[in-house]
């Protein structure tokens, strides 16, 4: 292969959240970590060149937004999903879960109502709570082992709401929302007034087969009620740059967030965060190493099924359409949560993302990072069958 994928990369004492963190949440640093949604390849030489490029300048000083940021954005988006904006609708943001929060803070008030989807990305739950919002959930429900969208709850639920966060493609299920059903979101939204969020960052990690759909490109009406956010850092491993972005069409939210913004001084970021993503969107090999990496994860995920099905088949994966992470169905091992956990975290010795953390309805699943060399997860699956037939599963 013109890319290694293969090849371990140490990332002890290096300040990885994914292993520092190990003792202070699951109490023990002998685990393998499968958790945090970074992949443990090599951030593309192209990206590492360009941020060696600028440190070789010999100065890191203030730096102003380039417009090459913004082009690069602007034919990216087009490119790749067929969406034409302009530069001048898109807002640096210091990640995607800052940038949610802050169109919480300037689109609500304290007490106004927030749908989100559960079992959902647990942070869209944390920022409402915090920033003294309410949650209101339109659970998913599940269907023929993918998650769909219950219309007649949503439309209830959603009608006395100020804001909807949309999770497209959905973390953890890994669906991408069609465009009928997006278009179908849409109608009701704006039948209500309310505002749409919708979290992108896994746009770029549409598996061969499958093609993400932006909420906004489904009609005029999702166009001018929404803010979407996105980002080069799940797709080129490069989420600690904290190098995201909004794209709003609708000129009042645009402006009205940008006075937001620039009254906080949060909508500028640092030279690296500008390079990075400008050499993911804009290099040559770019798409290639996109295209090449996303083969990789989806022999991953074939393997994960051949070992799930053939060795362990009362756990049974999710099927992503997106992304490098797979929600675990653990229910028909029959297992309180906290004892799910432990059966990974004491007997298997694996560090998983507990599903109950995703909401109420992910009791019974764990959520698996697989965006890892083939001999990790092996190593990971090895430890896991061990641990299932010790139960006596």
């Amino acid at each position: 292969m013109k890319y290694d994928f293969d090849t371990p990369v140490s990332r002890k004492e290096t300040s990885a959240l994914k292993y520092d963190a190990l003792i202070p949440r699951w109490g023990r640093e002998d685990l393998l970590p499968l958790w945090i949604a970074d992949m443990d390849f090599r951030t593309p030489n192209f990206i590492i060149q360009a941020l060696e490029k600028r440190l070789h300048q010999g100065v890191l000083g203030y730096t102003k937004q380039p417009k090459y940021f913004f082009e690069a954005i602007k034919h990216w988006v087009y490119h790749r999903h067929q969406w034409s904006i302009e530069p001048e609708q898109i807002v640096y943001a210091p990640g995607i879960v800052p940038g949610i929060c802050t169109a919480i803070e300037c689109f609500t008030k304290p007490g106004d109502k927030i749908l989100i989807q559960p079992p959902v990305y647990h942070p869209f739950s944390m920022l409402i709570c915090e920033n003294n919002r309410k949650v209101v959930n339109n659970p998913l429900r599940l269907s023929n082992g993918r998650y769909e969208i219950d219309f007649e709850h949503f439309e209830k639920s959603v009608k006395n709401c100020k804001m909807f966060i949309l999770c497209n493609p959905h973390n953890p299920g890994g669906r991408i929302w069609s465009k009928e059903e997006l278009a179908q979101i849409a109608d009701i939204c704006d039948k209500y007034g309310v505002l749409v969020v919708s979290d992108e960052i896994h746009a770029d990690l549409a598996l061969p087969g499958h093609k993400h759909t932006c909420y906004a490109t489904v009609s005029k009406k999702a166009r001018l009620h929404s803010l979407t956010y996105m980002a080069a850092s799940k797709a080129f491993n490069v989420a600690g740059l904290s190098s995201s972005y909004m794209i709003t069409q609708n000129p009042e939210l645009l402006a009205k967030y940008r006075q937001f913004t620039e009254g906080k001084e949060s909508a500028h970021g640092h030279i690296f965060a500008y390079d990075a993503l400008v050499a993911a969107y804009t290099q040559p090999d770019g798409e290639e190493w996109l295209h090449a990496m996303l083969e990789y994860v989806q022999e991953n995920i074939n393997y994960v099924n051949h070992r799930l099905t053939t060795e362990m088949p009362r756990i049974k994966a999710m099927q992503p359409e997106a992304s490098f992470l797979i929600f675990l169905d653990c229910r028909d091992l029959n297992l309180p949560q906290d004892e799910l956990v432990n059966f990974f975290v004491d007997g298997a010795h694996l560090a998983l993302n507990d599903g109950a953390s995703f909401g109420e309805e992910g009791i019974g699943w764990m959520r698996l990072n697989i965006g890892h060399p083939r001999a990790e997860l092996k190593q990971a699956l090895d430890q896991l069958k061990e641990t299932y037939t010790k139960y006596g599963f």
